[in-house]
């Protein structure tokens, strides 16, 4: 944590309320795509709550405004208190920066600067030219982490990457005749919707649509479920048009021009293997503001998706079961490695009890060992 000193009488106030902030901008819960998940808290000059607030998605006010209005003529000589670098552009609200200037806020604790290009560092100097006390890096890595699709998104153009997958206890995503449903139990499925949920688009291969017809879609209690871009693989256009998941949302990446009812049909390059090339996938849709993607296979997808180092993180849900088999397919299929120091690590894991099942996940780590 950058900026707060272990003598800083001030540092347990800062950190408690900088905490909160990320509280309530986990209240969006995804909804802001493609913009972050932002809360605000505002204290007036004596230290007292006298506003709060979060940006609940795009086109409505930000954070900081509506924390703001809660606190009126009270944020005067306050401090405010965000997880991510106040704006200092024009959009479809004003700057953010400027209404805190305005506001006569005299201090404002920040989590973390904000890596989109029209903001880094001009929110922060915007309100240091209003004469304003700023404090940077207070609870820096639970911000990053909270808003890490945004932020891969801003800094790399691509979308953060997701590969889930679920199998048993000896690495089976399937019998040897191909039956996959269900491995895990309704717990870690009901996990895997909400994945579904907070993701931008999920991916599978034609084969995946094929052989299971899935509608992949987020089916979780609630008005407000988001449904996610669902995006095929499939190169040769083998899709059948009464696939479940074939519609307005459905996006067909393919290397042939055609058409396929009500989806999209976006005609990409050809890899070495005549597949669809995933990196102009990531790219167009990133430049569609797709902050997030969830690739849930089948085996060929995931061993595509790693072995070109585009994965950022796993879910791995596993089911105290034995399958077996020689033909019985594993979450990751390809070629492989060919020396265990080729193999891909994971960083920071995490391991659930979901139901009968456990849930690990983990960052890819992008060092590899030599």
């Amino acid at each position: 944590m950058r900026g707060l000193l272990p003598t800083d009488p001030d540092a347990n106030l800062d950190l408690h309320w900088a905490a909160r902030a990320l509280e309530l901008a986990l209240r969006a819960d995804y909804r802001t795509s493609p913009n972050p998940m932002v809360g605000a808290v505002v204290l007036d000059r004596t230290g007292h709550l006298a506003g709060e607030g979060y940006h609940r998605q795009a086109g409505q006010p930000h954070a900081e405004q509506e924390a703001l209005e809660m606190a009126g003529d009270k944020a005067e000589g306050g401090t405010l208190f965000v997880n991510l670098e106040p704006c200092a552009h024009l959009h479809r609200t004003p700057s953010c920066a400027e209404a805190i200037v305005l506001a006569g806020v005299k201090r404002v604790v920040i989590s973390m600067s904000d890596p989109d290009a029209r903001v880094r560092g001009a929110g922060i100097a915007k309100l240091r030219e209003g004469g304003i006390e700023t404090l940077l890096g207070v609870h820096e890595d639970r911000a990053r982490r909270l808003n890490e699709f945004y932020v891969k998104h801003r800094q790399t153009g691509r979308p953060f990457v997701s590969a889930k997958f679920a199998m048993s206890l000896d690495g089976k995503i399937a019998t040897r005749t191909g039956e996959s449903r269900w491995i895990t139990s309704e717990e870690a499925r009901l996990h895997g919707h909400r994945l579904r949920h907070i993701h931008d688009a999920i991916v599978v291969g034609v084969n995946t649509v094929i052989s299971d017809d899935p509608e992949l879609t987020a089916r979780l209690e609630g008005d407000n479920v988001r449904q996610p871009l669902r995006v095929i693989l499939d190169s040769q256009l083998r899709t059948r048009m009464s696939a479940k998941a074939v519609g307005p949302n459905t996006l067909i990446a393919t290397t042939r021009a055609g058409r396929m009812g009500a989806a999209e049909v976006l005609r990409l390059s050809a890899a070495d293997d005549g597949r669809v090339a995933l990196e102009p996938l990531l790219d167009e849709l990133g430049k569609r503001g797709i902050l997030s993607v969830l690739v849930e296979g089948g085996s060929e997808v995931h061993a595509s998706f790693f072995a070109h180092g585009l994965v950022d993180k796993v879910h791995a849900y596993i089911a105290p079961r034995l399958i077996g088999g020689r033909e019985a397919l594993g979450p990751l299929g390809g070629a492989g490695v060919e020396r265990l120091t080729e193999a891909v690590s994971l960083r920071e894991l995490d391991a659930t009890r979901l139901g009968t099942d456990l849930l690990i996940t983990g960052y890819v780590d992008v060092h590899r060992d030599s």
